[in-house]
C-alpha cells in the first residue's frame, strides 16, 4: 500500500508537495515530526516551534 501512495505522489499535481521531517524538543526529549507540506510553504513549517 505504501508503494502506491509514493507512485501517486510522484505524477502530476504530487510533485509540489514534500515531506518535511523536523525534530522537536519536548518534556521527554526530542520528538520528530512530520507532515506533507506544499514547496511553497517549507520554509514557514521549519520556522515555527
Amino acid at each position: 500500500m505504501a508503494k502506491k501512495a509514493v507512485a501517486s505522489l510522484q505524477k502530476g499535481v504530487g510533485r509540489t508537495f514534500t515531506k518535511c521531517i523536523k525534530m522537536v524538543k519536548s518534556e521527554r526529549g526530542f520528538q520528530y515530526v512530520q507532515e506533507m507540506v506544499h514547496n511553497d510553504k517549507i520554509k514557514e513549517f521549519f520556522a515555527k516551534k
